[in-house]
């Protein structure tokens, strides 16, 4: 059975900081959709590592080429440590998203740090990385890249909706892939509840506190993101020049602030959803109770979910998958979903160095 199945470790950091994603995970090499999550774990920042990923927008390029590194050693000393501690004796390669630091499609820019060969380097596990670049390349927006696994993993379901830093959807329309960024949501509700202390809004009771915000409301639904055709996608430096100074301009007290947003991305999720569909709900957000209830309100649907190790650790997944694509050459970039000029097989293979 061993030689049936790939055996990958893919690993995932999310624009919300909350940690690095691991997953160990068999595909058969036949079937793709028979597929399992083996173990799973998310290892978080130090704060000198989330204050140095947040500030990182602003290094020269030097600094950047610097980061890379020293954040690729620390991917390869976490997925070591999540070998020993989970006992695996087996693994074809690695699948690395890295940590993006800065997304501007429409200049042609994409920068996710982790550098490849560091991580091989240190694990002495073959490794695919850098998913984003070649589509940007080719004209895309590089993201979102998960909707090939939604495809072809899970496409008993009409919509995929991921609920991370960023909600994104995605959906089959007229024999085609569909997806882009819908919003922000724990990108700007962590960074508020970090304001008081805590790490996330737990089950969104800081937000049930506070009151809503109209006017702020108004502002916000008015971006004109909203109104963009996709494809389309959301980088933490558009939140910093759109929804922070907007935010702190109308509004100090944070329970209102996360109260409001709240309201804003559930408005903002439940249009995109047609009635009596089914929807896979995933991402940390998922577990943003008083979230949900107001998706739910706005789609007029009852959400179902899945089992929690799917919810948390479906990016990771996917990313493992879109590994195995890559490593057989199959298309993992989908021009219908990132707006590329031709569908393709996107990220770069590293082997460990002999020294």
């Amino acid at each position: 059975m061993l030689e049936d199945c790939f055996y990958v470790i893919g690993m995932m950091s999310g624009t919300s900081l909350d940690g690095i994603d691991l997953v160990y995970t068999k595909f058969e090499k036949d079937n793709f959709t028979n597929f399992q999550i083996i173990h799973s774990d998310t290892i978080s920042y130090t704060n000198e590592w989330r204050n140095t990923l947040q500030e990182a927008i602003h290094y020269s390029p030097s600094k950047l080429k610097e980061l890379d590194v020293l954040y690729g050693d620390l991917i390869g000393g976490v997925i070591n440590n999540f070998i020993e501690k989970k006992i695996i004796d087996k693994v074809d390669f690695i699948a690395s998203h890295g940590h993006t630091i800065i997304h501007q499609p429409d200049k042609g820019i994409t920068l996710q740090i982790g550098n490849g060969q560091t991580i091989a380097n240190k694990t002495g596990i073959k490794v695919v990385c850098d998913f984003r670049l070649q589509d940007v390349r080719l004209g895309g927006q590089g993201a979102p890249l998960v909707p090939i696994g939604d495809k072809l993993l899970f496409a008993d379901y009409e919509y995929c909706v991921n609920l991370g830093g960023f909600a994104n959807l995605s959906f089959e329309e007229k024999g085609k892939r569909i997806a882009y960024d819908i919003c922000p949501v724990n990108i700007v509700l962590n960074f508020y509840a970090r304001k008081l202390g805590v790490e996330y809004d737990n089950k969104g009771r800081l937000a049930l506190k506070g009151e809503l915000n109209e006017k702020l409301l108004g502002k916000l639904n008015a971006l004109s993101f909203y109104n963009k055709k996709p494809p389309k996608s959301l980088g933490l430096e558009w939140v910093q020049e759109n929804i922070f100074p907007l935010i702190d301009k109308e509004e100090q007290n944070v329970s209102v602030i996360l109260r409001t947003f709240t309201e804003h991305a559930a408005i903002h999720i439940g249009k995109q959803l047609k009635k009596n569909t089914k929807v896979l709900y995933t991402g940390g957000g998922v577990f943003n109770t008083f979230l949900m209830e107001r998706i739910e309100f706005y789609t007029k649907q009852r959400v179902v979910l899945r089992e929690k190790q799917l919810i948390e650790y479906k990016e990771a997944l996917i990313f493992a998958f879109l590994g195995v694509l890559r490593i057989e050459n199959q298309v993992n970039c989908l021009s219908s979903v990132t707006g590329a000029r031709e569908d393709h097989s996107s990220g770069v293979i590293f082997r460990k160095e002999d020294n």
